[in-house]
């Protein structure tokens, strides 16, 4: 079976610490060949509001992987995508202890397709394109799907 590594280098520094505009919560992750993210915790966390969090990176992963599975998809049955809109919510328990993990995400894509005629077929690819979804297979917590599917006709 073919494996596909991936690389991700974080990075913080005291030095970085030490300017107000960035605290020991914000660091950079620098991937090859695209523009750095500065990430933080979340605001709940203390982090700066103003940046990415591992949590919100977390949900559009997720959200991102879904949508091109559910392209691959529909192309396979012949489905014309117009638009896709998600917005996708996730839960995380937090422990007494101080850890915690998500316990539940929700995708809650709004399509709009070509044509009428498709649109239960449209909807149904939800499931398979979650069983393609590299991510979603990657989680041990529930993703549910609460897709709207719209045509152009309607």
């Amino acid at each position: 079976m073919p494996k596909i590594n991936f690389k991700v280098r974080a990075k913080w520094s005291s030095k970085d610490a030490l300017d107000v505009s960035v605290n020991g919560k914000t660091h950079q992750v620098f991937i090859d060949d695209k523009s750095p993210l500065t990430i933080s915790a979340a605001k709940t966390f203390k982090g700066d509001k103003t940046k990415h969090n591992p949590e919100d990176l977390l949900l559009s992963a997720l959200s991102s992987c879904h949508m091109m599975s559910y392209f691959y998809v529909c192309a396979q049955n012949g489905i014309e995508l117009i638009d896709y809109e998600d917005e996708a919510t996730g839960t995380l328990e937090l422990k007494p202890d101080g850890s915690g993990a998500f316990v539940s995400v929700t995708l809650n894509p709004v399509i709009t397709i070509s044509n009428k005629e498709l649109l239960e077929k449209a909807l149904d690819l939800h499931k398979e394109a979650n069983s393609l979804c590299f991510i979603a297979n990657s989680c041990n917590f529930p993703i549910q799907h609460l897709a709207i599917i719209k045509s152009l006709e309607d």
